[in-house]
């Protein structure tokens, strides 16, 4: 369904019993996403808010797409798996044969229905421009918030971001974030790899400066389009009709009128790139990983006009430790784009899924249909060839009846039917320019792990199959080897061969050295995958320690492999630590996990009881102060 504008998503939320308004007043430095951290991390994902006492003359919506039950509202379906059903529906009709007049008459319709999702430029002005800033606008008027300490300033978090080709005149509609560095200011932050730096490369070489506009707010299905992983040259605001089965109708802008943005939005911010410009020092940024990324040079943002609805709503979101309001945007994108690589590039694929404390790339999960020998491999392959998926670090591959979201059922599975020795495969290519575990930026290493049903061309059958011993306790490894502080058993009442140890490095190799010492004992034998994690990590919060292991691990540098020989289970040592100079030779800075400051969360406790959303929710942070560092782990040297 099509929203009027964003007041008629809020209204829906709030008939809903989705939305909750906070009249107190809430400073949009630090408290807003404070708040907003404490909210989103309640089972299923809290309520969305409404500041409405912010200081400025804007209220500002956060967390609206929160939760499975919002995106959906967002996206108007019951269930997001309906979406894929019906996109499915949509490439089996335009790909079945068309035989005679009949078949094709059959496709008049949907044909029409193509027609009514693409976007239109109307003539005049739009809602969004009801007010016109045009001399001297000042972004600093608007409530931009600062999400976490450590940020390099405040950041407009949610913008849905228009580019064009200069040469093609193709539109792209992207999001990325901004920081404000003054009233006209601010720097774009587009990686290397998005259509948006092309294009800018393209104007580059022309020497022509970049016409950009952002827009805040309309109609929820465009912020998620930006996000969504199209190909290029698709236009987004046709993924945006087809959500909304309404167009979307787009007006010129004022100062720039070469870009056309969304009639219904509650600010627009108009400008320019020019590429003539020296870069600016942008960051760091408290970002989706967890982690902040780190300061970067980026293009400025020249601001030449701010226009808005007469009553707007500032939309904002943060990002942070998982589970965070961007889960539900990526398990949307996982539901809507598992049809298209499904019907066009890996017709196995029966399922797909992101968990939570993968943040997106990190961790995905591919269940298929087998049917030969080596099929794993040929959808490993696939997968890391396909669009964004390029940045996947672990790929995990299953076969059967195992439901893909009951995730202990289906490690067990992967577990019966993996050698480690065999079934882990090791690659390396384009990674996200946020994973700070990579020895370059934006390259490393990926892993996967093949968990099908092993047909008989894929296996010798030499490898024992052993139980643990019982002899194996978290006390014995931390009374045996000093710098082990804690281990996660409990998978292996699951039948599932595989632990989790918190360990203290001392030493450069002392990973690769306690792994080799460990799997030499009879003890672990039958083990099949041993993760390593910092000694601050508790290993027996699953979540928490596998969140902090995806990030950490590059899988082809950080990964060993031993017991090859004959009467032992081959076990791989997976090292999730924090890298360093000292200890691992690693050249680039390590950044900090995201936590609010004491002072913050001070202010929030206080004020709480002003803010009538129910009893005190402690701060999400206080449960990782002591896995903080110091702040040259955090800046660049």
């Amino acid at each position: 369904m099509a929203y009027k504008n964003q007041q008629a998503f809020i209204d829906a939320l709030e008939k809903a019993g989705e939305l909750v308004r906070i009249s107190t007043y809430v400073n949009p430095h630090l408290e807003i996403a404070e708040i907003t951290d404490r909210m989103s991390k309640q089972p299923g994902g809290g309520k969305a808010i409404l500041f409405e006492n912010t200081g400025y003359d804007f209220p500002v919506l956060m967390n609206a797409y929160g939760s499975e039950k919002r995106m959906c509202m967002a996206l108007g379906v019951q269930n997001l798996d309906d979406i894929t059903r019906e996109i499915e529906d949509l490439f089996k009709l335009l790909s079945a044969p068309k035989e005679g007049i009949l078949d094709k008459l059959k496709l008049l319709p949907k044909l029409g229905q193509f027609a009514s999702w693409m976007p239109k430029v109307k003539k005049g002005r739009g809602e969004c421009q009801e007010v016109i800033i045009t001399d001297n606008p000042d972004i600093g008027k608007l409530p931009v918030i600062t999400c976490w300490p450590k940020d390099g300033g405040p950041f407009v978090t949610l913008p849905v971001i228009h580019t064009k080709d200069p040469n093609t005149g193709h539109r792209n509609v992207g999001m990325y974030r901004m920081q404000v560095f003054g009233p006209q200011l601010t720097g774009m932050h587009w990686h290397k790899h998005k259509v948006s730096a092309r294009h800018f490369a393209e104007y580059k070489k022309l020497n022509k400066k970049m016409p950009v506009a952002v827009a805040l707010g309309g109609d929820p299905a465009y912020a998620y389009s930006a996000t969504a992983p199209l190909p290029e040259n698709v236009d987004e605001y046709m993924l945006a009709g087809f959500l909304r089965k309404k167009k979307v109708e787009l007006v010129p802008c004022i100062t720039q009128p070469e870009i056309e943005v969304p009639a219904d939005a509650d600010f627009i911010i108009e400008g320019y790139v020019d590429p003539a410009d020296e870069l600016i020092w942008e960051g760091p940024f408290g970002d989706h990983t967890g982690y902040y990324s780190l300061p970067d040079w980026y293009p400025r943002f020249h601001i030449t006009a701010i226009t808005h609805k007469k009553n707007p709503v500032y939309p904002a979101t943060i990002v942070g430790i998982p589970p965070q309001e961007d889960a539900w945007l990526g398990k949307a994108t996982e539901r809507i784009f598992l049809a298209p690589i499904k019907m066009t590039m890996v017709p196995e694929i029966v399922d797909m899924d992101m968990p939570v404390e993968g943040v997106f790339h990190n961790l995905v999960i591919t269940k298929i249909q087998k049917e030969y020998a080596g099929q794993g491999q040929k959808v490993m392959n696939a997968m890391w060839g396909a669009g964004q998926m390029m940045f996947n670090k672990i790929l995990v591959i299953a076969d059967g009846q195992t439901p893909i979201s009951d995730y202990r059922q289906l490690a067990r599975y992967v577990f019966s039917n993996l050698n480690a020795a065999t079934d882990i495969y090791f690659s390396q290519g384009p990674m996200d320019v946020l994973d700070h575990s990579c020895s370059k930026l934006g390259f490393g290493g990926k892993m996967c792990i093949d968990g099908t049903h092993k047909w008989e061309e894929e296996t010798d059958g030499t490898i024992p199959v052993i139980q643990p011993s019982p002899e194996l306790t978290e006390k014995w490894l931390c009374d045996e080897y000093s710098e082990i502080k804690a281990a996660n058993l409990s998978l292996l009442k699951d039948d599932i061969a595989c632990i989790i140890v918190s360990v203290k490095k001392q030493r450069q190799g002392h990973i690769r050295e306690l792994h080799r010492q460990l799997t030499g004992t009879p003890q672990l034998n039958g083990i099949k995958i041993i993760l390593y994690v910092e000694h601050t990590v508790n290993p027996h919060d699953l979540a928490t320690a596998l969140w902090r292991f995806c990030n950490n691990l590059d899988p082809k540098r950080d990964a060993i492999v031993t017991g090859e020989e004959p009467g032992r289970v081959p076990c791989a040592g997976l090292d999730g630590t924090r890298k360093t100079r000292e200890l691992d030779n690693f050249q680039r800075d390590w950044p900090n996990i995201i936590v609010a400051d004491d002072a913050t969360i001070r202010a929030v406790d206080e004020k709480w009881h002003q803010l009538d959303i129910g009893p005190l929710i402690p701060s999400p942070s206080l449960r990782f102060k002591d896995q903080i560092y110091g702040m040259e782990a955090v800046v660049a040297d």
